[in-house]
């Protein structure tokens, strides 16, 4: 008997429920089990007609829209593998992944997307239409099948520089995602999911949509975050919201903006938060404004999204990650540790199964024992659960103090006009200089010298920021995740 495939939750659902809602999306698409089902067939002999066959990759450059999910589960219907990507990269991102990747076909979800209909102007994709809607479809020549045929998904991970980096996820691993994720948030067919995460990362595609499936839980899906578009629509019948902190924190500075203390949902139970640490003081404003406790996380693609979770009541101080989840183990690196502090290592079912044509970067972040070495720094406490303190490569080492920027950042954060910050080391006269990137909230009036004052009795002294840069948006990832690569380049003139 083969090894259960992804396609198989929504056949599951089909066979059980064929009329029960799936998903709904910003285009009016309203579609049931059944309907959806009828999508994924229709584009799967569209795809086979073209040429596509078990193996082959198939790249969907896409917002979230049902087209979008359908050409997922399409790939997967035949055996093929997705590699979806966000629409908002630029051209040169997706041609190196083109490169890279090999795929047999790409498809566009040029309906909801305007830098897909730019992608797809400029590669001369064609339009084709369908039960699925709108995509737009390029067949390439024929792909090398050189992949393990259990691979569901690459996912290539944001900010990489050098050679693209794409992460091989199995069936079986995005399956064990979904299953685990919807069981921590008990799921239920009576639910309906907020979906702005982006389907192209592994957040939105195995927490949000593969859970979804699994559960039975109808999923309302958008293209991407817009914060007054977010806010009426977690009013409007949304049980739960997962995102990431930025979203969260300009959620919560749209409603001050307009004088408003609360979401005020009759409907939403669960608020989760991951992709950065939590800060006492945010973690309670957020509480008191959703009405719900505020679960944390801790995952990265290379785990299939999740790895631990807090699952806290209202009001609970813990600003940890939470313990591992069900299956999984984790661990800290004790040769690299310091004061209870060292590399964060995983080993379970949601290990990828490794990078695509780059053995040598396998070997090196997955050891012989199944380690996931994942690159950021933690603590475990006494009860278990797991605190992220920084990314071992974002350590700042200045006058020969550890500084590490996620505490930095969560001092900044308290400020009330902050919306959110983000602090990165930079190379000073023989030393690292500590960089803030701010955030502000419009109108705020908040300068440099007033954060200088307010974080005076908060950081020792060689943890305050050198330099302070205040502005009303910074670079970030369609997931709404702060690119800290890109802010020496994008605010140089700043810097000079």
């Amino acid at each position: 008997m083969s090894a259960p495939l992804v396609v198989d939750l929504l056949l599951g659902q089909v066979e059980a429920r064929p009329e029960a809602p799936a998903l709904e999306d910003s285009l009016g698409t309203k579609w049931t089990y059944a309907d959806l089902k009828h999508a994924v067939d229709a584009l799967s002999d569209i795809l086979s007609d073209k040429g596509v066959t078990a193996g082959d990759r198939v790249l969907i450059v896409s917002e979230n829209c049902g087209a979008a999910v359908a050409a997922l589960f399409a790939t997967w219907l035949m055996g093929a593998v997705a590699v979806p990507v966000n629409a908002r990269q630029t051209g040169h991102e997706l041609d190196r992944i083109i490169a890279h990747a090999a795929p047999r076909a790409v498809l566009l979800t040029s309906a909801v997307s305007s830098d897909a209909v730019a992608h797809s102007a400029r590669l001369n994709a064609s339009e084709i239409e369908g039960a699925w809607g709108t995509l737009d479809l390029l067949c390439l020549p024929v792909s090398p099948a050189d992949i393990d045929r259990d691979v569901a998904v690459i996912l290539y991970t944001t900010g990489t520089t050098g050679d693209p980096k794409g992460v091989m996820l199995t069936h079986a691993n995005v399956r064990f995602g979904g299953q685990t994720s919807a069981n921590l948030r008990a799921m239920t067919p009576a639910d309906l999911i907020y979906g702005v995460l982006p389907t192209t990362h592994v957040f939105g595609l195995c927490s949000v949509v593969v859970a979804a499936i699994h559960a039975g839980a109808p999923v309302r899906l958008v293209p991407r975050f817009d914060v007054r578009a977010v806010y009426d629509g977690l009013r409007d019948g949304i049980t739960l919201f997962s995102a990431v902190p930025q979203m969260h924190a300009l959620l919560m500075a749209h409603a001050r903006a307009n004088g408003l203390d609360v979401l005020g949902s009759a409907t939403l139970r669960y608020v989760s938060s991951g992709a950065a640490p939590l800060d006492p003081t945010w973690k309670r404003e957020a509480e008191a404004f959703y009405g719900v406790a505020i679960q944390n996380g801790y995952g990265m693609t290379e785990s299939t999204a999740g790895t631990a979770a807090t699952r806290n009541l209202i009001g609970d101080p813990d600003t940890s990650v939470g313990p591992a989840l069900p299956d999984i183990e984790i661990a800290i690196d004790q040769a690299s540790a310091a004061d209870g502090v060292g590399e964060v290592l995983t080993r379970g079912p949601h290990v990828m199964l490794g990078y695509f044509r780059n053995e040598a970067e396998t070997a090196r972040t997955v050891d012989a024992q199944g380690w996931l070495h994942t690159g950021d720094l933690g603590r475990i406490d006494a009860r278990g659960h797991l605190h992220i303190v920084g990314r071992a490569k974002e350590l700042i080492i200045h006058g020969g103090f550890n500084v590490y920027p996620p505490e930095v950042e969560a001092a900044l954060n308290d400020h009330p006009d902050v919306v959110q910050a983000a602090v990165v080391g930079r190379q000073f006269e023989g030393d690292e200089e500590v960089l803030a990137f701010v955030q502000v909230a419009k109108d705020s009036g908040l300068s440099a010298d007033i954060l200088r004052a307010f974080v005076r009795d908060r950081l020792a002294g060689y943890k305050r920021p050198a330099r302070y840069v205040l502005a009303q948006s910074l670079p970030a990832a369609p997931t709404g995740k702060v690119l800290k690569h890109k802010l020496i380049e994008t605010f140089a003139a700043e810097l000079a």
